[in-house]
């Protein structure tokens, strides 16, 4: 049953209100209001979405066009008396069925990583007392215990509060712990009221009461659970391609069959039966049997090349659909940064120094013009160092590779390794000021503070804070190891020096003390007799820098056509700064809030993102929707995101990218591929190794389809001619070279490496077709042409040197296995020249290695070992109807490659020429 709506009233309310309105109070509900009430809302659990059913989805991977046309095939095959050769094409179509199952219940897993994300216990209040419960029986009303490591339960109203800091990062994407309290305080955004928390989030310190507001799938994380499972996942442009490809051949083989059966009782008076037989061999003849097992085993390759090159893809299609993006929605924080807060500089009154070093690793220095700085020689920069490490509750703790870990917010931990670069021994100055007492930050007084004992019997009071809101309570400055009033006019020097860094993108993080004598107990320090009459000290300026390889990735996206849209939940200012500084946007940059996203129409939001745009501050439906107004200007959208707040994006995008280093379980169940390091470049690799896996697809399209025509020809001429041609080509012959000798070297064509300049090119349009005026021209106009020529010639060669025309072409016997033979031969030598070429579309092949993929070569070896063994095999002789070939034949076949490799590379060469000639225009 749905929940109160009124989230926001419920917030602000007065507090008995509050209770009144959920008909509870702080002693907790009854043991028998609750069981009502569980009747009523359910129970507290993220349920999954409608599920279909298993058989029919299993039975789905075998009845796609390609599989029913292979199912037709064999069925064609074993009408036509070739049982053997039927079951193989079934035994095909089962096993690429049986894979294609396999990949997709891997890939059904997003629901179920939402509902691990709430504990199995909560400690409540009933009848006024504390027990514990199953989570699955918490309801609203119910009063709950909120405490450090805890994931929270429910989305909740905080009724007392003791310093709760939690992590909402698997919600907002942002890492910064969240400062909880009890009164009312909207900030921004869906996550942004300070006394509310949320169902999935983790309490990373301190504690609180909270009264459950929304339990179950009411709650944020269950309304991102419903996005998750009502997306459905759009059918590939490759999927599309291929049905659209399966449907044109097999109308072409019908028609091509029907002319056939026609022509056979025309011209060769064949009886209807016997017609229909002849028919039905040539419609099977059309149908490339080895193109869809090819395209998967291509598709499987380029996932384990993907996989070695730290991108792994959970959809076969999804390889393919990577080469066509057109625009990345990227996250900011953890995927083009690196999620580590590195402070850059130190500002005292008349002096600024600069910190070296990125990130999280101690290998840096401070310097002043240059030249490294020592704490002994400079008084005031040690005092900030000081109150940094005083006034800090973060740990950096190291495994045996020395990969960090933060056990606290990186903002601290920035002060950290500043404080590690100083050379200063943090535990050393814990030591030597022991605490007495902290007084947590939050968000009204934007301040922490700690308290410390002295050697000499004073108190020191360490504050670190917002600059405003430590300039505010600040009397006195730090000047060049002296201590005096502070002025109006230094204030205005520190604020514009502020706000330099903050145009910049900068984030600034003041620090201050106080000296006063010991005269209380701990319990007495309070913030209104401690954070006043402070001695200002200077800044620190932080930024979480863009990853190293981001800049080039960036480059290389945008070369070839891509456009990179950052979506954050950070502010406007920071996520500008970020994408200019690695190139994704210009200063003309339009940026666009939560709040702006809003007030916008669907129509206006597509029209917003054809320009130079960012998004800040967003939510986790404002992220899909950014994805979908994409998606209707016609872009492959590839999201990328590590939080929950990412999943329904992630899966409403064409390809959905998670992070595997941080991202959540459900944010990678929800996505198409996993980055295992995080790094934005794996993505830009990732979409040039589809490109090259979709540029392979055609080239063995061409190398499968270009035996088409000389297998058509031979009937054509026995048709034709009325009988007086024999059939130079038998129907199971035909089948070999579809099932036989084309099958390995295509397999090795999927295995080509990327040609160079093919992340130069803009993406193709998702209305390009797979099947281009080139690849039949290709096809069908130079390689099958050139294939039909020389097996006809070889046909009637055999017949030549059998005494033809003067005598009559053999219709039966040794000469005629012979003449079949060899042109079942010639076809397979053209095939060999054709696999050659076809590894390259404008390189020449010499220039990367004749013998640079092993798989074609080996499966060109094996190509040629099979039509061995249909030549000098008995066995094979009789089910083929082979004979063996002479020397001089061999020396005919040998020589038809060359020809054919050597106008290609012509070809080739004058298509770079013309290409080079163009660009210097």
């Amino acid at each position: 049953m749905k929940q109160d709506d009124n989230k926001q009233d419920l917030m602000q309310i007065q507090i008995d209100d509050f209770y009144k309105q959920l008909g509870t109070s702080n002693e907790g509900l009854s043991d028998k209001e609750a069981e009502k009430r569980l009747s009523k809302y359910g129970p507290n659990v993220i349920t999954q979405g409608k599920q279909g059913s298993r058989v029919k989805d299993f039975l789905q991977h075998f009845i796609s066009v390609m599989a029913i046309l292979l199912w037709v095939s064999g069925l064609i095959s074993m009408f036509a008396g070739m049982m053997e050769l039927g079951i193989a094409i079934w035994a095909v179509n089962i096993i690429n069925g049986l894979f294609s199952y396999w990949q997709a219940r891997a890939a059904k897993k997003a629901t179920d990583s939402l509902k691990k994300m709430l504990p199995s216990y909560a400690q409540v209040i009933r009848d006024n007392k504390k027990i514990q419960i199953n989570v699955e029986d918490m309801v609203p009303g119910d009063v709950f215990q909120i405490t450090a490591g805890n994931n929270i339960s429910a989305d909740a109203r905080i009724i007392s509060n003791d310093a709760l800091e939690v992590d909402e990062s698997a919600l907002t994407g942002e890492s910064n712990l969240v400062h909880k309290q009890v009164d009312y305080q909207h900030s921004y955004g869906r996550f942004g009221i300070k006394n509310e928390v949320f169902a999935g989030t983790i309490a990373s310190a301190g504690s609180a009461l909270a009264v459950a507001t929304k339990t179950g799938m009411e709650t944020e994380l269950g309304h991102i659970a419903k996005l998750t499972q009502s997306n459905k996942k759009i059918t590939s442009p490759l999927e599309i391609e291929l049905n659209r490809l399966t449907r044109q051949i097999s109308l072409i083989a019908i028609f091509i069959g029907l002319v056939f059966f026609v022509s056979a009782i025309l011209f060769v008076h064949y009886p209807v039966a016997k017609s229909f037989i002849f028919a039905l061999g040539m419609i099977v003849a059309f149908i490339p049997e080895g193109l869809l097992p090819t395209v998967t085993l291509s598709l499987a390759q380029g996932v384990q090349r993907m996989a070695k090159k730290h991108a792994l893809v959970k959809s076969l299609n999804s390889v393919e659909t990577l080469g066509e993006t057109t625009v990345i929605a990227s996250d900011k924080t953890g995927t083009l940064t690196q999620n580590q807060m590195t402070i850059n500089h130190i500002w005292l009154l008349n002096k600024v120094y600069q910190v070296t070093g990125e990130g999280y690793l101690n290998n840096g220095e401070i310097q002043f013009k240059g030249s490294k700085v020592t704490t002994e020689s400079d008084d005031d920069l040690m005092k900030l160092l000081k109150i940094s490490a005083l006034n800090s509750d973060t740990e950096i703790k190291r495994d045996d590779n020395q990969k960090p870990k933060i056990i606290g917010t990186p903002t601290e931990a920035a002060h950290s390794i500043l404080v590690a670069k100083s050379g200063i021994d943090k535990n050393k100055i814990l030591e030597e000021f022991p605490r007495i007492k902290e007084l947590t930050f939050d968000s009204n007084r934007k301040r922490m503070t700690t308290i410390h004992h002295t050697k000499d019997g004073q108190i020191l009071i360490a504050v670190k804070g917002a600059l405003s809101s430590l300039l505010a309570k600040s009397t006195k400055i730090v000047d060049q190891g002296k201590i005096r009033d502070i002025t109006a006019d230094d204030k205005n020097i520190i604020n514009e020096a502020d706000d330099g860094y903050a145009a910049k993108g900068l984030r600034s993080l003041a620090m201050a003390y106080r000296i006063i004598p010991e005269t209380m107990n701990s319990s007495e320090y309070t913030i209104e007799n401690t954070e006043n009459d402070l001695i200002f000290i200077g800044f620190t300026v932080m930024a979480d820098p863009p990853r190293p390889e981001v800049y080039d990735a960036v480059k290389k996206a945008q070369k070839a056509g891509i456009k990179i849209i950052m979506v954050t939940g950070d502010s406007g200012l920071t996520a500008k700064s970020v994408a200019q500084k690695i190139g994704i946007v210009s200063d003309q940059a339009r940026v666009i809030t939560d709040t702006d996203l809003n007030q916008m129409s669907d129509d206006e939001l597509s029209e917003a993102v054809k320009g130079e745009i960012i998004f800040a501050r967003v939510a986790p439906e404002q992220k899909y929707r950014i994805v979908k107004a994409n998606q209707r200007n016609g872009e492959i959208v590839a999201s990328t995101g590590d939080g929950v707040n990412d999943a329904p994006a992630l899966k409403q995008a064409d390809i959905g990218i998670a992070m595997g280093m941080t991202g959540t379980d459900v944010a990678k169940d929800a996505a198409d591929m996993i980055l295992t390091d995080d790094n934005f470049a794996s993505i830009v690799t990732a979409i040039e190794e589809g490109r090259t896996v979709y540029s392979n697809i055609q080239k063995f399209l061409v190398y499968i389809l270009n035996s088409n025509l000389p297998e058509a020809i031979p009937s054509a001429l026995f048709l034709f001619s009325r009988g007086l041609i024999p059939l130079p080509l038998t129907v199971m012959q035909i089948l070999t070279v579809d099932l036989g000798t084309d099958m390995l070297p295509a397999l090795g064509l999927g295995a080509e490496q990327s040609e160079p300049g093919i992340m130069e090119k803009p993406p193709r349009a998702r209305n390009a077709h797979l099947l281009t005026k080139s690849i039949i021209w290709k096809a069908f106009g130079w390689y099958g042409l050139f294939a039909s020529i020389v097996s006809t010639a070889a046909y009637f060669f055999i017949n030549y040197l059998h005494g033809w025309p003067g005598v009559a072409l053999a219709s039966s016997g040794a000469n005629y296995r012979e003449a079949t033979t060899m042109t079942l031969a010639a076809i397979v030598f053209a095939q060999i020249a054709a696999a050659i070429n076809c590894r390259t579309q404008r390189s020449s092949v010499f220039k990367i290695g004749i013998f640079s993929n092993h798989r074609v070569v080996i499966g060109l070896i094996f190509e040629v070992l099979i039509l061995l063994f249909l030549i000098y095999v008995p066995f094979f002789q009789g089910i083929f109807d082979t004979g063996p070939l002479k020397l001089v034949n061999w020396i005919f076949l040998i020589a038809i490659p060359i020809p054919l490799i050597l106008v290609e590379e012509l070809r080739k060469w004058i298509v770079r020429k013309m290409e080079a000639t163009k660009n210097l225009k």
